[in-house]
């Protein structure tokens, strides 16, 4: 019985071919070739932008922003003294709805009631509708 002729018979048992002119891959390398490839270029970054949460900007009590403006005030009084404090604020996300409340530290430069902004020493720039609370040892005798 005669064996049935494929298409490759005729090179199916010649020698792996090495190049003169170039060294061989390393393994590594090879390897890398076959790796998984991301066939939906940001389908990844855009799954974890959906699953990042944020959450909706508190509104202040009455009788919570009547306690930040004393706040402000003795603040604004004390200037000079360079006291630290902890200003907690609200940053909007730039990528969707809602935000995050951060704590930052350091020490107030000035307070801008006109344009309603809180400056740090450090650069920082806060503005005042966003700030929730502020604490430190300077606002401890404020009820």
């Amino acid at each position: 019985m005669e064996k049935k002729k494929g298409p490759y018979d005729d090179i199916i048992n010649l020698p792996h071919p090495v190049s003169q002119k170039h060294p061989p891959m390393p393994m590594k390398n090879r390897a890398a070739q076959f790796s998984p490839f991301a066939a939906l270029n940001g389908h990844n970054g855009a799954i974890r932008e959906v699953l990042r949460e944020t959450e909706p900007q508190r509104t202040l009590g009455e009788s919570d922003l009547e306690l930040l403006d004393r706040k402000l005030a003795c603040l604004q009084e004390h200037l000079a003294e360079r006291q630290e404090i902890a200003a907690t604020y609200f940053r909007q996300d730039r990528k969707k709805e809602g935000g995050q409340y951060i704590q930052i530290f350091g020490i107030a430069r000035k307070i801008d009631f006109y344009q309603r902004l809180l400056l740090l020493e450090d650069g920082m720039v806060i503005p005042l509708e966003d700030i929730s609370d502020l604490s430190g040892e300077l606002f401890d005798n404020i009820l």
